[in-house]
């Protein structure tokens, strides 16, 4: 029973960020978004590990130490900051988070709205994607751009909601190579 209730919500999310990902002009990543969730590697994990209210890898994390479906999701999807985490070539020696390419950016931010979605349900409001997000933001290891540019998204979603941020988002950032310049918290 948990593994078609785990199928079901990883279907839904997957639908809820390719709704997104459509609205702004990302078919090809709407369609593949988190297709390695369906590998026996991350799904066996998942239906053992399924609670319906946070991720599985939560559970697994807590138990083992380590989210073994998790290392193998974060290793193929582009669109989690983890992904771009690596040694820096710059003056800082060490683990450091590198900028992200603006499709996967896009992404990032639609798989932050769809999982608030489902893991929320009703309580969901446009504001449960920045409250998440700051949650966790002080351990997070992203390029600085990227979380400003994350940031400043998550903000307007919270303050003028999808339409609005959907429509900034296909033109100033879906097939641009460019971050959009955005406004500073101090204007």
């Amino acid at each position: 029973m948990k593994a078609l209730q785990h199928f079901k919500t990883i279907t839904y999310h997957k639908y809820l960020v390719m709704k997104g990902c459509f609205a702004v002009g990302l078919y090809r990543q709407g369609i593949c978004h988190d297709l390695s969730k369906y590998s026996w590697t991350e799904f066996r994990v998942g239906a053992k590990y399924y609670q319906g209210n946070r991720s599985p890898n939560n559970a697994e994390r807590e138990q083992k130490g380590y989210s073994s479906a998790w290392l193998h999701h974060k290793g193929r999807n582009k669109h989690h900051y983890e992904y771009w985490i690596d040694y820096s070539t710059g003056p800082v020696k060490g683990m450091t988070g590198m900028k992200m390419p603006l499709r996967y950016v896009n992404e990032m931010i639609m798989d932050r709205i769809a999982a608030s979605k489902v893991y929320e349900g009703k309580k969901y409001t446009q504001h449960s994607p920045l409250e998440y997000y700051e949650k966790g933001k002080d351990s997070y290891m992203i390029h600085d751009d990227t979380r400003a540019l994350l940031e400043y998204i998550l903000r307007m979603l919270d303050q003028k909601g999808e339409d609005y941020t959907f429509a900034y988002m296909k033109k100033y950032m879906v097939g641009k190579k460019e971050y959009p310049r955005i406004k500073s918290k101090k204007n």
